[in-house]
């Protein structure tokens, strides 16, 4: 029997779109916002852009080079390229991480289900109490967030099943060019609202007194976080690459991308904060208590306008989780058509069901189930401070280890270039971060998140 060919995107408009996707996510919308305001406004904005172009985009080419290369799934990569060396367990440790981001990330995506819901049906009303109280009252059910997040998975796995081109690709070109318009449709609303000017001002007028180590460590976090570098993404979208895609040129369009949709997620709250006297807070709290609270005073003297601009918001928190649910999925998916030598719908199922399973248990962690929490803990605040915390650093972290120190520079150089000269006038550049830049910079990082420094 002939091996079936491996599957590949379509266009180059797809890789875009599907990778863009897989790292604009629900960090994007809330972290972003947040960690800008806290950290000197626009000061924060070039900084953490400097740290996308010249240390984010570094460790995402990484990743490009492995994928493509290897041309198969996350562990195999890295297996294949190591020759069975201990460097394989990198490959291994990038499933993991995907899987278990997974558990956790559906919860917090079936949370904007339920908002969208509650904002078309018109539950969405009261005062500052109320929206606290609605949210705990719906994150402790034992029953509605576990539906939400299983109706969530079970629209991923639909996406997934259909294949590279036929599900990823396809919805990509419809899901990312909604995210957009939706986005811009809010940022217009709240950019008119009066006030809204103070909330621009604060967003774009650099105040320098405030950058500190600190700021320079979190705009270094959140660039590395936010391209969804370290969890088997990038890598498993970048196997389905063409020879014929510049990385180079996709990495710079993919981070302008994220960083253009984390920008515009602070004109969207910052000048609705500000028209009605409200801080942002951080987390949940800012996404499903503080932001039901602003949008209700801010466009309570115009219904209409409140209920569109309500429903806009939560409609987009669903399609940025959709987009990197899929490329979450996507990558234990790839591991497990592969290496079980299943067909990709078997595998989504298996993936589904599991993740169902995994998002079912966080998800009850968050209510009276102490069998479910770890010293006092819940299961969905262990995953989230055990994927983030330590394997993404540490994933970024050995992957550039492994691309800038083992991997013959020959290899790396030929695919950084396609095998010409377009790139190679940068790709000393290219490699002096891989080996010395972005390694110390994610010691840092992971120093500094601990209180060691």
């Amino acid at each position: 029997m002939m091996k079936s060919e491996r599957a590949k995107f379509g266009s180059k408009l797809g890789i875009i779109l599907a990778t863009a996707g897989s790292a604009v996510g629900l960090g994007n919308i809330w972290r972003f916002p947040y960690m800008t305001g806290e950290n000197g406004g626009a000061a924060f904005i070039l900084i953490y852009i400097i740290c996308v172009l010249f240390l984010g985009m570094p460790c995402m080419i990484s990743e490009f080079i492995i994928g493509r290369n290897a041309a198969a799934n996350t562990a195999r990569s890295y297996r294949k390229l190591s020759g069975g060396t201990p460097w394989m367990v990198v490959g291994y440790l990038g499933v993991l991480t995907g899987f278990l981001i997974t558990g956790y990330y559906l919860v917090v995506s079936g949370w904007c289900l339920e908002y969208m819901y509650a904002s078309i049906v018109g539950h969405l009303h009261g005062d500052p109490g109320f929206f606290k109280t609605y949210f705990e009252t719906f994150e402790t059910d034992p029953l509605k967030p576990v539906l939400w997040a299983l109706a969530f998975v079970a629209v991923t796995h639909f996406v997934v099943a259909r294949g590279v081109r036929g599900g990823i690709e396809k919805a990509s070109k419809m899901l990312m060019p909604a995210l957009f318009i939706l986005l811009l449709v809010i940022v217009v609303s709240s950019c008119l609202l009066p006030g809204a000017s103070a909330g621009i001002s604060f967003l774009f007028n650099p105040d320098f007194s405030r950058v500190d180590g600190d700021v320079f460590l979190g705009a270094l976090g959140q660039s590395f976080y936010s391209l969804s570098i370290g969890m088997g993404c990038i890598c498993t979208y970048a196997s389905y690459f063409g020879r014929d895609t510049d990385m180079p040129k996709s990495a710079v369009q993919i981070g302008v991308i994220d960083s253009i949709v984390a920008v515009l997620a602070g004109l969207m709250i910052f000048p609705a904060a500000f028209s009605v006297g409200v801080n942002p807070d951080s987390g949940p709290s800012l996404l499903f208590i503080t932001l039901p609270n602003v949008f209700q005073q801010a466009f309570g003297g115009i219904p209409a306008v409140g209920y569109v601009v309500s429903l806009a918001f939560y409609a987009l928190l669903s399609l940025a989780a959709l987009t990197s649910l899929i490329s979450l999925h996507e990558v234990s998916t790839a591991f497990l058509e592969e290496e079980l030598k299943t067909t990709r719908r078997r595998a989504a199922i298996i993936v589904t069901v599991a993740c169902g399973i995994m998002a079912t248990f966080c998800s009850l962690s968050l209510g009276k189930y102490d069998c479910l929490q770890l010293f006092g803990t819940p299961l969905f605040s262990i995953f989230d401070f055990f994927t983030g915390q330590i394997l993404l650093p540490v994933g970024g972290f050995l992957t550039c280890l492994f691309v800038g120190w083992y991997l013959p520079r020959k290899l790396v150089y030929d695919e950084f270039t396609n095998r010409g000269t377009l790139h190679s006038a940068v790709f000393g550049f290219y490699m002096f971060s891989v080996r010395y830049v972005c390694p110390v910079c994610i010691i840092l990082i992971f120093l500094h998140q601990f209180g060691i420094i």
